[in-house]
């Protein structure tokens, strides 16, 4: 083996092998286990949520292709119907073109050619992380066979009246020039102002103030609305008011919605442009006036002053003119909500158009029940409360875009406006008996990206046909996802999948957290703290990490800020750590929170994981070199051995139960503790003095348990860190004669039985080692220098095992003699070190081991040095501003470094305290 582990020398080679032998695809015992990747967009690149959920996915798809189960990763792509059309727009536009100049068929032709050669980009870094997903049956949802899905899903709702089309208030995209459902809507507070318009009376008799904050729409106002019995208003009901800047008026009316005591307690209702005033227009039945074309210009409906407008424009001329005519009685600013398009980032309208719409409220009752009889499981199970509030509270989905690229809307149009709905256009015509020559029209409409997803899990294995892989492997076994899109996704395609197979599409849903950076902030593009999955497995020099960072930002004025963090945060670029540290990583951030912070540390820590498994395996295989190691009698294991075989079998159920609950960081942590200490830092320095000292069948017998639980914990590894579990167990397991191509095939580790006498037994002489150890450390005594030692205390048993372990005991503690001391013995221990082990007493005289007032100096010196750290972390969190101001992140990061010092400052204290004793 090489010296050191280099990750990059072997990760393409051995996934390359994996792919070749076509171990990725079903096969297995008859258990069907089946997981469904969430399609990632064409148009996507590899981010650390991708990342992190691949490698959960993946950490479950290996652990049952490891138990013999049949096991399917599903792959695919959604073909991300506007973050597509926005990309390939923005290329054409580059070349001078534009979509509307070129026509339909000859944009989508575009889109697919960029399909052909950009798309897919993420897949290609899916190998980098070693996903094991069924390559050779990966899907597009703009597939032919998931298009026809489709089609028949959609002709299917509008069958039974679950799908209609209406004229309703959406959300407006005006830059897309679409609709978005309400999930497709960011909503977050902004600086505004909140204008109060003078609406004067018909009858001359004075004004009343309404307040809004968008006067442009008061050009579509068709009443004022006010509380129903407040006094102020009783006379003016039925009364009209003068719209201002138009030549129309407005009746006063009473309405519930209207908070009395919130403003003037009146308000404008302009049904066309507000939720709320078009629910008021319907209860009232007020005419609705559209002021708005479909890119937020004024229309014909207003003045001809205002015609053409762009909204904003006419904003400031509408409030000029306001002002001029004496109309307008102040402005005040007002912090307010501003819905915004989760793509486009535009500003968006509520706007009257013709849309079509699922009736979601029959699909969504057997969807609850579903979870509330425990069909389907959230895991953690709070989430169900989030699905049902949701699903309890459900509105019609909107489900038509004004898009060019996606799946078509299989409905036609006569010249009378007359709609016909079919698979196709010969369907059309078949199911509703027209004439060949009857001119018909698609609707030029495409269905929500959304639509398609609901069918992921049954149209990716075949539906509609009654395929072998849908028999199998539908309804899968978990979805893996987070829990940003419960509402976009997971809901859907448990109504969809319950409405089309008459079955669950999952019987469990795993949420998991979000990644946020170090200090609990999202990452983000314009914060300049995004991380690249792909830069901490190959590394990345600063520089290049400077221009990925600042290059092509919304706000360029920016990008000075952001390299600044970017130089002081790495100095030095980012080194690769590996895949494998990196999936390590994962695994042990993903706890049940909603949150999870990524620090740079813990990927360190890891690869350092690597490095030790790696140095571990060079000992055991020059432990074997030019031995015969053979099965060992039951009667040749020492208690070590034994030790180390329970310790694994112990491990190992702790390991199976925590991947069973889908606690991966609890699995990553039993995995951790036993490699690196159990059997790095314990088994390995306790096997030396056996394979020094032992007779032939002890020699063997240690070094057939080096092999066999070295390669057993490859195989219970080898889930979270594919690589470096492959390489090594390649190695290993022709020295056990163990036969196969590959470690994913091999058989996952079983709990078998276990040894308490043996693990009580070593565990009582770590801690004695453990003792001599700590005093060691804590006078700065060299590791290497024998020592004498007196014991006093304990219990007949110690000295049993005293007597049992003696030589490995005195070869690793490094003692040159021990002298037992009992209650007759007046040998003074006044100048002794002491350190307690239970009941018995560990002691080291001191008499000429160390210089004691110069270890005072030296702790003196530590503990200054710590107090002034301690007084700079205990001011900052005395500073009220900065625990306000300052991020909750760093305040706790700040409050746990106060901790640490305070606790070293405590035993440094106490050090000294000793020394000065014996002194």
């Amino acid at each position: 083996m090489d010296k050191s582990y280099n990750p990059g020398a072997i990760e393409k080679r051995w996934y390359d092998y994996w792919e070749k032998g076509g171990w990725f695809s079903p096969q297995g015992g008859e258990k069907p286990y089946c997981i469904m990747l969430p399609p990632p967009n064409v148009t996507g690149t590899l981010h650390m949520g991708h990342a992190f959920q691949d490698t959960i996915m993946d950490i479950l798809t290996r652990y049952h292709r490891m138990q013999g189960d049949n096991t399917l990763w599903q792959p695919g792509m959604d073909h991300a119907g506007i973050a597509t059309q926005m990309v390939v727009e923005r290329r054409l536009a580059g070349e001078g073109k534009h979509r509307r100049d070129m026509g339909r068929e000859a944009f989508v032709d575009e889109v697919w050619k960029w399909k052909e050669e950009s798309g897919g980009k993420i897949t290609n870094q899916m190998r980098h992380l070693g996903a094991s997903v069924d390559w050779g049956h990966s899907c597009f949802t703009m597939d032919e066979g998931l298009s026809e899905a489709v089609s028949k899903v959609f002709v299917s709702l509008h069958d039974e009246g679950l799908i209609y089309r209406g004229k309703r208030l959406v959300n407006w995209d005006p830059v897309l020039h679409t609709a978005l459902s309400d999930l497709e809507v960011l909503s977050e507070e902004e600086n505004g102002k909140l204008w109060h318009i003078r609406y004067p009376r018909r009858d001359g008799k004075g004004y009343m103030i309404v307040a809004t904050t968008r006067p442009e729409t008061m050009l579509g106002d068709v009443a004022v609305a006010v509380s129903p019995g407040d006094e102020r208003y009783t006379d003016l009901l039925g009364a009209e008011l003068e719209l201002p800047l138009c030549d129309r008026y407005l009746p006063i009316i009473e309405d519930d919605y209207v908070d009395s005591e919130f403003g003037t307690g009146c308000v404008k209702i302009t049904p066309a442009h507000d939720f709320n005033d078009y629910d008021i227009g319907k209860r009232h039945d007020l005419p609705i006036i559209n002021i708005l074309n479909d890119d937020a210009t004024l229309n014909d409906s207003v003045p001809e002053a205002y015609r053409g407008l762009d909204r904003f424009a006419a904003r400031e001329k509408i409030v000029e003119d306001l002002k001029a005519a004496g109309l307008l009685e102040k402005i005040e600013d007002h912090r307010l909500m501003i819905p915004r398009g989760d793509r486009s980032g535009a500003i968006v309208e509520p706007y009257l158009t013709d849309q079509w719409y699922v009736q979601i409220e029959p699909l969504a009752k057997p969807a609850i029940e579903a979870v509330e009889n425990g069909q389907i499981r959230f895991v953690p199970e709070n989430w169900s409360k989030t699905y049902f509030e949701w699903m309890h509270n459900i509105q019609d989905w909107c489900i038509s875009r004004q898009l060019w690229w996606g799946h078509r809307i299989p409905a036609w149009y006569d010249n009378d406006g007359n709609i016909y709905v079919g698979l196709d256009e010969a369907d059309a015509r078949q199911r509703n008996k027209l004439a060949d020559d009857l001119e018909l029209k698609q609707d030029e409409d495409v269905l929500d990206t959304w639509f398609s997803s609901a069918l992921w899990p049954f149209t990716t294995l075949g539906w509609p046909e009654q395929t072998k892989r849908l028999e199998t492997f539908y309804p899968t076994s978990v979805l893996v996802t987070g829990f940003d899109i419960i509402f976009f996704w997971v809901a859907r395609m448990i109504m969809m999948g319950l409405k089309f197979t008459g079955e669950v599409p999952f019987t469990e849903v795993y949420m998991h957290g979000l990644i946020r950076d170090s200090h609990g902030q999202k990452m983000s593009k314009s914060k300049g703290n995004v991380l690249d999955p792909l830069d901490l497995i190959h590394g990345i020099e600063l520089e290049a990490l400077v221009e990925k960072r600042t290059s092509g930002l919304m706000q360029p004025q920016m990008a000075p800020a952001i390299e600044r963090v970017t130089r002081k945060d790495f100095p030095e670029g980012i080194p690769g750590f590996g895949t494998d540290a990196m999936r390590f990583t994962f695994a042990s951030l993903a706890t049940n929170g909603r949150d999870i912070r990524f620090e740079l540390s813990r990927i360190e820590g890891y690869r350092n994981f690597c490095n030790k498994l790696w140095n571990a395996t060079r000992y055991v295989l020059m432990q074997i070199e030019d031995e015969t190691t053979t099965q060992p009698e039951a009667g040749d294991l020492s208690p070590i051995d034994n030790w180390i075989l329970s310790r694994f079998e112990r491990a190992v159920g702790e390991v199976r139960g925590h991947l069973d609950s889908y606690r991966f960081d609890l699995a990553s942590q039993a995995i951790y503790e036993l490699v690196w200490d159990e059997f790095c830092d314990w088994y390995l320095e306790l096997s030396k003095p056996q394979l020094r000292h032992g007779d032939s069948a002890t020699k063997n017998a240690t070094r057939h348990t080096l092999l066999k639980v070295l390669e057993s914990i490859l195989r219970l590894l080898h889930p979270v860190m594919p690589y470096i579990s492959e390489e090594i167990w390649q190695r290993i397991a022709p020295e056990l004669d163990i036969k196969g191509e590959t470690i994913m095939l091999q058989p996952y580790p079983e709990p078998g039985a276990t040894d308490s006498e043996a693990e009580a037994d070593i565990a009582w002489l770590k801690l004695m080692i453990q003792g001599v150890r700590r005093i060691r450390s804590e006078l700065n005594i060299p590791p290497g220098k024998p020592l004498p030692l007196l014991l006093q205390g304990g219990q007949a048993s110690d000295y049993a095992r005293l007597q049992q372990f003696n030589d490995l005991f005195c070869a690793l503690a490094r003692i040159e003699s021990i002298e037992i001391l009992d209650d007759s013995s007046t040998k003074t221990t006044d100048d002794c070190a002491v350190s307690l082990v239970d009941k018995m007493k560990l002691l080291i005289p001191l008499a000429g081991l160390i210089d004691t007032a110069e270890e005072i100096s030296r702790l003196k010196k530590q503990l200054q040095k710590e107090e002034i750290e301690l007084k700079k972390s205990s001011g900052k969190l005395g500073n009220k501003n900065f625990v306000a101001n300052a991020p909750e992140a760093v305040v706790t990061q700040e409050r746990e470094r106060l901790e640490a010092h305070q606790l070293k400052v405590d035993q440094l204290q106490e050090q000294i305290t000793k020394m000065e004793a014996l002194n």
